[in-house]
């Protein structure tokens, strides 16, 4: 069996999902396949969908900025019928503690640049404001069964605080958002497909072959297939000229009640994501009584990477939950550590430099948006755009390896260098961590 399109998409994530978006509203015929039943069900299910803009990178700041405006106006960035359930963006804020391998300046000469607003805590006004949070400094993070993990602080810490940044309260459901978003522009979704080939003639992509036999015949191809995106990679023989390598790595994120001195439950107002590289751990609140607590990759923790994604346990761990939530319990000495893990686990595609790749490929008409390392789901309704301006660009013939195409952002006026997602870059300037 043979059908024809003029796009398709691989992957139906928060990324893909807007991708297909995008590219139906930019008049393509657009398939998405995806191997799991819905929108969202692979990576994205498992994201903390935090919205901060504490990149190290000017684009990176851009883009979550952009991205920020597209999430307090979800509705209209859907077009979505009044009546339809949206995920919701809460502008709780993000305060990130001091830590000396990321200093508030990495980030604040680019909130200057960009435009966003940000206050500056000592140790005094953080414990003012956040008084349930222990402001010392721990560093290095340490395993929870180390004798020096108790050890007495040797300083205090202050913060830097984004008041507009916050959380999607519900990652899965914003998918299924762009999803619906994308049928209503002639988007069709492929469920419960595999793509068992990339078919290629003449040095140029054509199209995708399915586990059941059909070919999708297409001009353009979209790897967004979240950590399983190496091995799509593979069945299309690209990434040879990559400088930028990405491997799937496992992660948890964990469920716990808010301790009494740390609870808002009064809509929006409530306590900010809390990052903490100090010790190694990030806290978000989950409604007004519950936190998600996650790590930061801080060196002390073996990280869990995979050959295959799909042998990735999808519970929590006893030692995973012990160590993250411990380490949270000693920012909150309020809260209580339970005996009995209860989380989700989820597979990101990590890049060498935490930064994510969106460009195309040494074949023609494959692209790639891949490599996106737990962080880029605040970017998602942004990565369409981009995608987007680079297919419609380089599909016209412009020559985006020799001079890298840019995008104008439509809510800030900002002006994106996408070379700074180039498969090909040097590595950039990163924390090393999920915070990218």
């Amino acid at each position: 069996m043979a059908e024809s399109t003029d796009a398709v998409v691989v992957g139906a994530g928060v990324i893909g999902s807007s991708i297909a978006l995008e590219l139906a509203r930019s008049g393509l015929r657009v398939v998405s396949v995806d191997k799991f039943g819905g929108a969202g069900n692979g990576s994205t299910s498992a994201s903390s969908a935090v919205v901060r803009f504490t990149y190290s990178t000017i684009a990176g700041v851009q883009a979550a900025w952009e991205a920020r405006h597209c999430w307090e106006a979800w509705r209209d960035h859907l077009q979505a019928p009044a009546g339809e359930p949206l995920a919701a963006f809460h502008r709780c804020g993000v305060t990130v503690l001091d830590v000396d391998f990321a200093p508030r300046g990495l980030f604040t000469r680019h909130f200057d640049e960009v435009g966003v607003p940000y206050e500056e805590w000592d140790a005094r006004e953080l414990s003012e404001r956040l008084p349930a949070v222990d402001t010392g400094r721990y560093f290095p993070p340490r395993p929870v069964d180390d004798d020096e993990f108790f050890a007495d602080a040797s300083a205090r810490l202050g913060a830097l605080h984004t008041p507009d940044g916050g959380f999607v309260d519900d990652p899965q459901l914003a998918a299924r958002n762009l999803a619906s978003a994308a049928q209503r522009h002639g988007a069709d979704f492929r469920w419960n497909t595999r793509v068992t080939e990339v078919v290629r003639r003449g040095g140029r992509v054509r199209g995708v072959r399915l586990a059941a036999g059909t070919e999708l015949s297409a001009g353009v191809v979209v790897n967004a297939a979240g950590p399983w995106s190496g091995q799509l990679n593979r069945l299309a023989g690209v990434g040879g000229d990559f400088t930028i390598g990405l491997r799937p790595l496992r992660q948890e994120v964990h469920h716990v009640a808010a301790p009494a001195d740390y609870r808002r439950d009064d809509g929006d107002r409530q306590t900010p994501v809390l990052a903490d590289m100090d010790l190694g751990t990030y806290i978000r609140p989950e409604g007004g009584r519950f936190l998600l607590v996650g790590g930061t990759e801080p060196e002390c923790d073996p990280l869990e990477w995979l050959d295959n994604p799909d042998d990735a346990g999808p519970l929590p761990t006893v030692s995973r939950f012990r160590t993250q939530v411990t380490r949270a319990a000693r920012r909150l000495p309020g809260l209580r550590v339970p005996n009995k893990p209860k989380g989700v686990a989820g597979v990101y595609d990590v890049t060498d430099d935490w930064t994510p790749i969106y460009d195309r490929t040494e074949l023609a008409g494959f692209y790639v948006a891949i490599g996106t390392s737990g962080n880029q789901f605040k970017n998602a309704p942004l990565v369409g755009h981009l995608m987007t301006t680079l297919i419609h660009g380089v599909e016209g013939g412009h020559d985006h390896d020799r001079g890298a195409l840019t995008h104008t952002c439509a809510h800030t006026g900002q002006t994106i260098d996408l070379a700074a997602f180039s498969r090909r870059r040097r590595p950039a300037a990163s924390t090393g961590t999920v915070l990218g």
